[in-house]
């Protein structure tokens, strides 16, 4: 799992604040270690399950490092690993570390919750009449300039074979149906 942190800061809006898009970007990372340590308690107190939290950025009081090999140990011992700290590096989305991971790991499938039912034609909460895709190449994503994740994740995920499956994470259940195999929401592949 990769979580944002966006709910806490996002680089980008730094720069209104008069904080440089380096330091911004290294506060959202921050950012996602805080929001990766609150999942990692709700899925252990709440659902009993085994977790580890990697992060791109040092803080061995909080998190392992991330090492690849490490990662993947976890994963065959049947933990959920949440990757925190983005890429570890500014100008990158947390879309792009996911990305990135889900290569890094030999990922079946990246999946990519949002807050609405999977890609449009246009932000459906703004157009009603926007177009929903079930199904997707990456290069339509990439020259419909869709939005859906940037460009740079949506490459890598091509270049890796990786299909992304765009579904709404706030309707309860969906990510159990998406994990299940359930036809939801839009694949990108």
């Amino acid at each position: 799992m990769v979580v944002g942190g966006g709910n806490i800061f996002r680089g980008l809006s730094g720069v209104s604040l008069g904080i440089d898009r380096i330091t911004g970007d290294l506060i959202g990372m921050l950012a996602t270690i805080m929001n990766s340590l609150a999942l990692q308690t709700v899925l252990e107190k709440r659902f009993n399950v085994e977790t580890r939290v990697l992060s791109e950025i040092e803080v061995p009081q909080l998190a392992e490092p991330y090492i690849r090999r490490r990662a993947i140990r976890h994963l065959e011992k049947g933990r959920i690993v949440i990757f925190a700290g983005g890429t570890g590096k500014p100008f990158f989305t947390t879309d792009t570390a996911a990305a990135l991971k889900a290569a890094e790991v030999s990922a079946d499938a990246l999946l990519k919750g949002t807050k609405v039912d999977g890609v449009f034609s246009d932000d459906p909460e703004k157009n009603p009449n926007a177009t929903f895709y079930k199904n997707l190449s990456y290069r339509d994503v990439l020259s419909s300039n869709l939005r859906v994740m940037d460009s740079t994740a949506v490459s890598m995920c091509m270049e890796n074979s990786i299909p992304i499956i765009v579904f709404n994470f706030s309707e309860p259940g969906k990510l159990i149906e998406v994990v299940r195999g359930k036809s939801v929401g839009t694949i990108i592949s």
